[in-house]
């Protein structure tokens, strides 16, 4: 198994969840997005594409949302 291949779904979920959040809160166009972020657009559209990324970067996107990571990954069925 190749390395962060067993983690796959798991950044798929995350990335899913990302874009979610984001149109929720006004933000159509992930390009915006990432300049609010002030990271690249490739980088925040590999992120979204389920691309590894740090805590940090989470946490960062979290505080640009108005959520707290508890907020993140608590999705109400």
């Amino acid at each position: 198994m190749q390395e962060g291949q067993e983690f796959h779904q798991d950044f798929e979920w995350i990335s899913k969840r990302l874009k979610q959040l984001r149109k929720e809160k006004g933000f159509n166009n992930y390009e915006h997005f990432a300049y609010e972020l002030g990271m690249s657009r490739s980088a925040y559209w590999r992120i979204e594409k389920g691309s590894n990324f740090e805590m940090k970067t989470l946490f960062r996107i979290c505080k640009l949302l108005g959520i707290t990571v508890q907020d993140f990954f608590n999705v109400k069925s």
